[in-house]
């Protein structure tokens, strides 16, 4: 007598024979950009793991900076900070400007992937240009809140009396990626007009250290020439700076006008390098 044919597998019944009877349905819409955002984020600091050695030397800059001009002028006293040490005055500047100086030259980078032919891969996935360019502005984000924590580590170790409070101390994250998502985004709006790392080397060097001495890292607005401080109120680095003082070292600030300045200032810079990105793989 021939055996009863067995019954089918009910797909409720395992998870796992759902999923080879019925593959999972894609994410779309609204949950579309964060996973794409935070693939090709977590692809960038890949890199990282794998070199480190930018970390050691980028470093070095900020803290010469630090202890150089940081111990010098804190001696002499020759620039007015309100009763604050100038050591103490600075740290907050050096934070913000070690973590521009990694996110401007980010364009070199989509100008190398271009070249090696990854850009136009990418380009042709159903992500949208504006989570590439999130993804990378963030990634660059996560490696200037790597950078700042040494340049903090150092600033305490020179006795800068800096807080140590945890949600201030994540607000000083949050400022650091806004702001390195904006200088970034920039770098990357510029290698969409010039198309050539040669030409956005120049710019970048051209560009970084007037939007550092036009800020109000290393000195008061108020002791500017007037020309001079209307740069630095409509430079963002101001703003990051003024944020980064009010919560590490408990100056008079303006934070909810800093955030919604930089917030402003990065998804501006997101709209406009998504915008140039196709004019790189032509």
């Amino acid at each position: 007598m021939s055996e009863a044919p067995a019954a089918p597998l009910s797909a409720s019944a395992d998870p796992g024979i759902s999923l080879l009877l019925r593959p999972p349905e894609p994410r779309a819409g609204w949950r579309l950009l964060p996973a794409r955002i935070a693939a090709l984020c977590a692809v960038e600091l890949q890199k990282l793991r794998h070199d480190r050695t930018e970390l050691y030397t980028r470093a070095v800059q900020p803290a010469l900076w630090l202890l150089i001009f940081g111990q010098t002028f804190t001696r002499i006293k020759a620039i007015p900070t309100h009763g604050i040490p100038y050591i103490d005055y600075l740290a907050p500047g050096i934070i913000a400007q070690s973590a521009m100086f990694i996110a401007i030259f980010y364009g070199i980078q989509i100008i190398w992937e271009r070249d090696a032919g990854v850009l136009n891969k990418l380009l042709v996935t159903p992500t949208p240009r504006s989570a590439l360019i999130t993804g990378k502005a963030f990634a660059a984000g996560v490696k200037s809140v790597i950078q700042a924590v040494v340049v903090v580590v150092i600033a305490a170790l020179l006795g800068v009396a800096l807080t140590w409070n945890p949600l201030k101390l994540l607000g000083v994250a949050a400022i650091v990626v806004l702001g390195s998502a904006f200088f970034s985004c920039l770098s990357m709006t510029i290698a969409g007009i010039v198309l050539s790392r040669d030409r956005l080397m120049g710019i970048g060097q051209a560009i970084t250290m007037p939007l550092f001495f036009g800020s109000n890292a290393l000195y008061p607005v108020d002791i500017m020439p007037g020309w001079l401080q209307t740069v630095s109120r409509v430079n963002p680095l101001s703003f990051e700076v003024d944020a980064l003082r009010g919560l590490l070292l408990g100056t008079p600030d303006h934070l909810a006008l800093d955030f919604g300045v930089l917030i402003l200032a990065a998804v501006l810079g997101i709209t406009a390098a998504s915008a140039l990105l196709g004019r790189l793989a032509r």
